[in-house]
């Protein structure tokens, strides 16, 4: 590989970096909220409303059901009034949120299922509101499953944004395409394929040592 190849690369990995931190910030800042009201409203919870479950849950299933890829492409219109270009990585930030919200949202549902019920009826035996459960009792009490939940989601963006690259979303996966693949370079292919897992594993390290961290029990 030649040594104009570093910058690109270096530039390419920051890229990844920023699509993929400021969509999970923006996601998790929806999904959580998304993930509580779920659980909250399912059959005998405590904000119990089936229509509204069945509603958002219905959302929720047919937006997780678009591939990737799809999204990316459909939404062009949208991303291009909401940031004014469709290319970019900014640009490609908008399917990243949108991907992520519903994905949080299961992942986060699912966390809160773990804790169980007999501390929730304790608290409102103890004269605690909804919205006191919600913040001192179920998402204390699984916080550890929700990050280790969320790491997930973070890996998946990692490899949704190298598919962005598809479109000139930049990050990894452009220059992968436009300097590996259409210049048939393997050994650029190669570096960002490498890059990927170290930072897939560096993640995946940071969110299991502080789920750990996090466990109570």
């Amino acid at each position: 590989m030649s040594a104009d190849m570093i910058p690109l690369l270096s530039k390419a990995l920051g890229e990844t970096v920023y699509m993929v931190v400021v969509s999970m910030i923006v996601a998790t800042i929806i999904g959580v909220p998304l993930g509580v009201l779920l659980h909250t409203t399912s059959k005998g919870q405590i904000l119990e409303s089936l229509a509204v479950n069945r509603i958002v849950g219905a959302i929720v299933n047919a937006v997780r059901s678009i591939p990737f890829i799809i999204l990316l492409v459909a939404i062009i219109p949208f991303t291009r009034l909401l940031v004014g270009s469709a290319i970019g990585t900014t640009a490609a930030m908008v399917p990243l949120v949108i991907a992520a919200i519903p994905f949080i949202g299961r992942q986060v549902e699912t966390s809160l299922k773990e804790v169980p019920f007999g501390l929730v009826e304790a608290a409102q035996s103890m004269g605690a509101t909804p919205a006191q459960i919600i913040w001192k009792v179920l998402l204390p009490e699984s916080m550890s499953s929700i990050v280790a939940q969320l790491t997930t989601v973070i890996i998946s963006l990692v490899g949704e944004s190298a598919m962005a690259g598809a479109v000139g979303g930049g990050g990894l996966g452009d220059l992968a395409i436009r300097y590996g693949y259409q210049r048939f370079r393997p050994e650029i292919m190669l570096a960002t394929v490498v890059i990927l897992i170290v930072l897939v594993q560096l993640v995946q390290f940071v969110g299991n040592t502080l789920a750990k961290r996090l466990d109570k029990r």
